[in-house]
């Protein structure tokens, strides 16, 4: 009898005690039911319990985009470590300030709408980038990568995708303003004790989570789940989930692996080793694909008139679309970049190379350069220039004479530009001539080869300029890439 009493009044007094959260999925599946739990967000969970509960413990996670980590690490994990200790003080910063506050947001919102959290938001204290519990000094403070620590200590930090997109990791400036920030704010606002997480898509070698890890004295785990399997059994390699070599991840999305293939072939070596396997590579070549790899047509996709001019029949019945795009430099010297013209047609989702010239050229052989062009292809309506180095002179004067001319303006460094169109070049949307067709196309894969670190780099310029313009802008731009995870907050069904 004393036993069965006891085990009623135990039972009575974990009632009581409410639910019992053990883990980071505890809490994601008391406030989204329908979360989709995977082997990869398992071992992120038992890397979170064992950070909070290491005193300074430094944890990175790489993981590819859409596949749960941000929702996990950014907003369940939170949670949970103010369910442990209500006095927990978390500094939580993201790329822009928008994001931090729609993480803070979330945090906030899901603390109101469960009470069995056993959580209580402070009265008059719950700004989205601001907030602390009733009767505690827990709460989160959110801000950008740049913003303000406000001067108060963290017992715990998390930092969730301090680079946006392939822009900003591509350029140095930026990494070194990301590190700056990590060093002047972050590190300053460390309590004894405080274990930091650093949560991303990798971008560059040289990003957070590079520098962080290249320091001599490294303390951080690095916790890297590749999409795909990739180690090495005879150096003695294991897979972090277990996997065989080339099995890919299970997916929070429920990809399959004729769609993860197919991911891979789309992002390119050079992004997919980046953003999907956590393993960026130097900036050493491997933009492009190799030579033999290329797209490539041997048949003339024009009909040549008595006058020299190319036609492109069914052009505008078909929807077809035909530029020019040039690249322009001239000093007429021996070492001075090249004037770069090129012809593209666009069939559907496909640019074709029809023509090009390139030669070092001087201001009068570049004007001609473009009326040559023109009249070599007459339906070339839209002829895309530069508008840097000497383009605004050249359509300056050729602005009475030749209709159609487009300045553009352009966007980031030459390498963040090649590495947003190299997709499109793997997936064999960009198509070369044959050499038969075109001779000078050699030069353009030449200098592709090699690129970033190629001598010359005045094709790759017209051929990215002209690809962005006919393929990329359609579609859905890369950032929605990163820091995906909160966006889908508002689907009822939740992946995560």
């Amino acid at each position: 009898m004393s036993i069965d009493w006891m085990t009623a009044l135990a039972d009575k007094l974990e009632a009581q005690a409410g639910p019992s959260w053990d883990s980071p999925l505890d809490i994601a599946q008391a406030i989204t039911p329908n979360t989709i739990q995977t082997p990869a967000l398992d071992l992120i969970d038992q890397a979170l319990i064992d950070c909070y509960n290491t005193p300074d413990a430094r944890l990175i996670i790489s993981m590819p985009p859409q596949e749960g980590k941000s929702t996990r690490a950014a907003k369940d994990f939170p949670i949970w470590a103010l369910t442990q200790n209500q006095g927990t003080r978390i500094f939580s910063a993201s790329y822009s300030q928008r994001l931090a506050e729609r993480n803070g947001r979330a945090i906030r919102n899901a603390i109101h709408e469960h009470p069995e959290l056993g959580l209580q938001i402070a009265d008059g204290n719950s700004a989205v980038s601001d907030w602390r519990l009733q009767g505690h000094p827990g709460g989160v403070y959110s801000t950008s990568v740049g913003g303000s620590g406000s001067g108060q200590p963290a017992d715990l930090v998390i930092i969730d995708d301090p680079i946006k997109d392939r822009k900003e990791a591509d350029s140095a400036t930026y990494r070194e303003n990301v590190w700056d920030w990590y060093t002047d704010v972050v590190v300053a606002r460390l309590a004894p004790g405080t274990s930091v997480v650093v949560i991303l898509t990798r971008w560059h070698d040289d990003d957070l989570a590079g520098r962080l890890l290249k320091q001599d004295d490294s303390r951080w785990r690095f916790l890297n789940i590749p999409a795909r399997a990739d180690h090495r059994p005879e150096k003695g390699e294991t897979d972090v989930l277990g996997r065989e070599v080339g099995e890919y991840m299970v997916s929070a999305r429920g990809r399959s692996r004729l769609q993860w293939e197919q991911r891979e072939k789309e992002s390119g070596p050079r992004t997919f080793a980046a953003l999907f396997q956590g393993r960026p590579t130097p900036d050493s070549g491997g933009v492009f694909p190799p030579e033999e790899e290329w797209a490539r047509y041997s048949q003339p996709m024009w009909v040549e008139r008595p006058d020299g001019s190319r036609i492109i029949p069914g052009l505008t019945e078909n929807g077809y679309e035909l530029i020019q795009s040039w690249d322009m430099t001239f000093k007429d010297t021996n070492g001075s970049d090249f004037v770069v013209g090129q012809v593209w047609l666009r069939v559907g989702i496909n640019a074709y190379l029809l023509d090009q010239v390139r030669d070092r050229l001087n201001f009068n052989a570049t004007v001609e350069a473009v009326k040559s062009m023109t009249a070599k292809w007459p339906q070339a309506a839209a002829k895309i220039i530069e508008d840097k180095a000497n383009g605004p002179a050249v359509m300056a004067n050729l602005a009475k004479t030749v209709p159609g001319m487009i300045p553009i303006e352009p966007e980031g460094s030459k390498l963040a530009r090649a590495n947003a169109i190299s997709p499109f070049v793997f997936s064999k949307n960009v198509i070369l001539p044959d050499a038969a067709l075109l001779p000078n196309v050699t030069e353009l894969l030449g200098e592709a080869k090699a690129f970033p670190n190629s001598a010359n780099d005045d094709t790759i310029d017209g051929l990215s300029q002209a690809v962005s313009y006919l393929l990329l802008h359609d579609l859905i731009d890369q950032d929605q890439l990163v820091a995906e995870e909160f966006a889908e907050d508002a689907i009822p069904i939740s992946y995560f």
